[in-house]
């Protein structure tokens, strides 16, 4: 399942089609804010393009963090911001027609991973956290969003993660108790921080 045909659209309305291929859809090191470069040319171009990247979430789980920063900025964006969602296009160029697998055949049980990038938010110092669940080996939910408060560690921040995970997780179980579709293994929820990891709950695996 994929978008290509609507990613190459966006390519071609942008003029990006012949732009130089970018491995990555975002810098690592960056941290977008409210910053003081040059305010965008024209801010409507700006909205028009996020609001059509938007679209292709529901395929790309790998520009959802991307897209989540760059639509902070939509009322007001600037130079910095531009650049950046620039580079979302020439990163969708290299790969127009990646998208989702979902095998005919696979075992039934729900896998979660969380994360979280702790005070990411150079305005507000408030933290990013994301999940991806599988069902199987197929992707079938994901998320990445800026935390409702500021956590005052990395150990309070994949608390949080994991708590929004397991909520969609336990969502997903009852839709599958609702469907009748059998399963007899645990939902697993995993995560990478050191803290957390010697001392996850029990509602967590």
């Amino acid at each position: 399942m994929n978008q290509r045909k609507y990613a190459l659209e966006i390519l071609s309305d942008a003029g990006m089609l012949g732009s130089k291929l970018a491995s990555t859809p975002m810098v690592n090191s960056t941290h977008l804010c409210q910053d003081n470069s040059a305010a965008h040319s024209d801010p409507s171009a700006y909205r028009r393009l996020i609001g059509r990247l938007i679209y292709p979430t529901n395929t790309r789980s790998n520009i959802s963090f991307a897209i989540q920063q760059l639509a902070q900025f939509m009322a007001s964006p600037t130079h910095t911001h531009h650049t950046a969602s620039l580079r979302v296009l020439r990163y969708l160029k290299g790969s127009p027609g990646l998208g989702l697998f979902f095998p005919t055949k696979s075992y039934v049980q729900v896998k979660a991973y969380s994360d979280s990038d702790w005070a990411s938010c150079p305005d507000t110092r408030r933290s990013i956290s994301g999940y991806c669940i599988y069902l199987g080996d197929s992707l079938i939910s994901w998320k990445s969003k800026t935390q409702k408060i500021v956590s005052r560690s990395s150990c309070e921040v994949e608390y949080r993660a994991m708590v929004v995970a397991t909520c969609v997780i336990t969502w997903i179980t009852y839709i599958l108790e609702d469907l009748q579709y059998s399963y007899s293994t645990h939902a697993l929820l995993y995560c990478d921080n050191q803290s957390i990891t010697t001392s996850t709950p029990s509602w967590a695996s």
